[in-house]
C-alpha cells in the first residue's frame, strides 16, 4: 500500500513499533544523559514536576496530532496541516524550522560521536570518525525505509535498555541498599536539602524550558505516518504508548538520580548514570555509558536525517523548491533530500573542525547555533495545536466516529499554547537562553521574508 502525491509514491514499510522507536530515537538523545544535572541544578527536587508538566504538554501535542493523522496520514503531515488550516506561510516555516533544527542538531550529534569514539580511539581526529558515521547513516537512509526503521529500532533499543536497567538498579539501591552495604538509601534526599522549588518560580521555569527542549523530536511520528503500513492502527498504537514510555524513561531516571544523590551535590558526582552503575559494582560503567551516549547521538542523527529529508520532499511537493527533490530511488526513497541534508551536516562538521584554527572563540558560537534549534523546534508543536482547532471545525463528519479525539479540545489546545508561550518568555529572561532564542527568531523572520518575496514574484509573473 502506498501514499500517492502527484504520481510520487513512498513505500509504507514502517511498522507501529518502528514508528515508536524512531520517535524515541529523536526524543531520547544525549540531552537526558548529559543534561540531567543542568535541569536539577536550576530547580532542585521540583525538576520532577517540570518533567511531568512538560509531559502533559507533550501528551496534548501528540493527541492533537493523532486526531489529524487518523483522518489524513500524509507525508510531512504537520507541515501540510499548517498550510491547509492556518496559512501557507505556517507550512513553509514549519518545514524550514524542522530542517534548521535537525541540521544544527545533526552537526552537533555527529561531532559528539567523534568525541565518544575518542574514548577508545584517541589518536583518530573526531571529524574523521564523524564523517564515517555520517556516510554510514546516509547509506542507511538511502536504502529501503524498512532497513532504516530496523536500524533505528536497534539504536533506540540500546538507549531504552540502559535507562530501564538504570532505573531498576536505582530502586534496588534506594529500597534494598544494593551497592550501599545493604543499607537502603531511602527517599530522604527528596526533602532534606532545601525547599522543593530550590530556585524559586523563576528557576523552575528556566528548567521547564530546557525540559521541553529535551522532548522535542517526538512529533517525527507525524512524518513517519506517510510511510507506515496500516497507518490508522499504527498511529493510534504508537501515540498511546510513546508518550507513556518517554515519561517513564525521563521521569523514572531523574527520580532515581535525585533520590540516590543529594540534588545540590550532583556537581561532585560527575555523570549520575555512570555513578549509578559504578555504585552497584559495574566497573566498566564509564565505557558502557560512553557507548550508550554514542549510540544515542547516532540515533538522534539518524532520526533527524529521516525527518528533515522528508520535509524537503514536502517542500518540493508544494513547489517551493526544485522538482528534482521529488525524484525517488528504486527503493522509493527521496534521494536528493537525503543527500542535501547529509551534505549540510558534512559542511557543518568541516566548518567546526576548521574554525578553531582561525578563530579561538568559535566553539562558543557553535554552542549558540545548536541551542538556536530550540525555537524552531517548538514551531511544529505550535502549528499542531493551532491546526487541530480548525481541523475539527472543518471535519465534523469525521468526529462522530473518531476513536482518538483530542480530549477537552479546544481548551486543552489553548492551555498547551499558553504554556509554550510562557516558557518562551522565561527563555528571554534567562541570559543563558536569550541569545540562542534570538538566533532562532532571526532565522524564522528571514525565512518569512523569503516566503513573501518569492510568492509575490510568482503572483506578478
Amino acid at each position: 500500500m502506498t501514499e500517492k502525491h502527484n504520481n510520487r509514491e513512498l513505500n509504507r514499510d514502517l511498522s507501529s513499533n518502528q514508528m515508536q522507536m524512531i520517535a524515541l530515537g529523536g526524543t531520547i538523545g544525549v540531552g537526558l544523559f548529559m543534561g540531567a544535572s543542568s535541569t536539577i541544578r536550576w530547580t532542585g527536587v521540583s525538576v520532577i514536576l517540570a518533567y511531568a508538566l512538560a509531559g502533559i504538554i507533550l501528551y496534548l501535542v501528540m493527541r492533537a496530532l493523532g486526531e489529524m493523522l487518523y483522518v489524513d496520514p500524509a507525508v510531512g503531515s504537520f507541515a501540510n496541516y499548517a498550510t491547509k488550516y492556518i496559512h501557507p506561510l505556517a507550512g513553509y516555516l514549519t518545514v524550514w524550522a524542522n530542517v534548521f533544527q535537525w541540521l544544527t542538531v545533526g552537526v552537533s550529534e555527529t561531532i559528539a560521536v567523534g568525541m565518544y569514539l575518542d574514548y577508545w580511539f584517541p589518536n583518530i581526529p573526531g571529524w574523521v570518525t564523524g564523517i564515517v558515521v555520517l556516510a554510514t547513516l546516509t547509506l542507511a537512509n538511502l536504502s529501503t525505509v524498512k532497513a532504516y526503521g530496523n536500524l533505528e529500532t536497534w539504536f533506540s533499543m540500546i538507549k531504552v535498555v540502559t535507562i530501564v536497567l538504570m532505573i531498576i538498579l536505582g530502586f534496588m539501591v534506594i529500597l534494598l541498599g544494593f551497592g550501599n552495604g545493604w543499607q537502603p538509601v531511602g527517599f530522604s534526599n527528596l526533602w532534606t536539602h532545601g525547599a522543593f522549588f530550590a530556585g524559586g518560580f523563576k528557576g523552575f521555569m528556566f528548567a521547564l524550558s530546557i525540559v521541553i527542549t529535551s522532548y522535542q523530536g517526538i512529533e517525527i511520528i507525524g512524518i513517519t505516518a506517510g510511510e507506515t503500513a496500516n497507518p490508522k492502527h499504527a498511529i493510534v498504537a504508537a501515540i498511546k504508548s510513546i508518550v507513556a514510555r518517554i515519561l517513564i524513561f525521563y521521569i523514572g531516571a531523574i527520580f532515581v538520580i535525585i533520590t540516590i544523590y543529594p540534588w545540590n551535590q550532583l556537581d561532585q558526582v560527575g555523570s549520575p548514570f555512570v555513578e549509578t552503575f559504578s555504585r552497584v559494582g559495574i566497573t566498566a560503567a564509564a565505557g558502557i555509558i560512553n557507548f550508550v551516549m554514542m549510540t544515542a547521538a547516532i540515533s538522534a542523527l539518524n532520526s533527524g536525517m529521516f525527518s528533515s529529508s522528508r520535509m524537503l520532499y514536502t517542500l518540493a511537493l508544494s513547489k517551493e523548491i526544485s522538482p528534482k527533490f521529488l525524484k525517488l530511488s528504486k527503493h522509493r526513497v527521496p534521494t536528493l533530500p537525503v543527500l542535501a541534508i547529509s551534505g549540510g551536516i558534512f559542511l557543518g562538521i568541516i566548518l567546526n573542525a576548521l574554525l578553531p584554527l582561525f578563530w579561538h572563540g568559535s566553539a562558543n558560537i557553535f554552542v549558540l547555533v545548536y541551542s538556536a534549534s530550540t525555537l524552531p523546534g517548538m514551531v511544529p508543536w505550535f502549528v499542531i495545536l493551532w491546526s487541530q482547532i480548525k481541523f475539527r471545525r472543518e471535519n465534523k463528519a469525521h468526529m462522530a466516529e473518531h476513536p482518538f479525539k483530542m480530549p477537552f479540545a479546544p481548551f486543552t489546545n489553548y492551555f498547551a499554547i499558553l504554556m509554550l508561550l510562557v516558557t518562551l518568555v522565561y527563555m528571554v529572561i534567562n541570559t543563558d537562553t536569550r541569545v540562542p532564542l534570538l538566533i532562532g527568531f532571526i532565522f524564522l523572520v528571514v525565512m518569512s521574508i523569503i516566503f513573501f518575496m518569492t510568492h509575490r514574484s510568482r503572483s506578478t509573473n
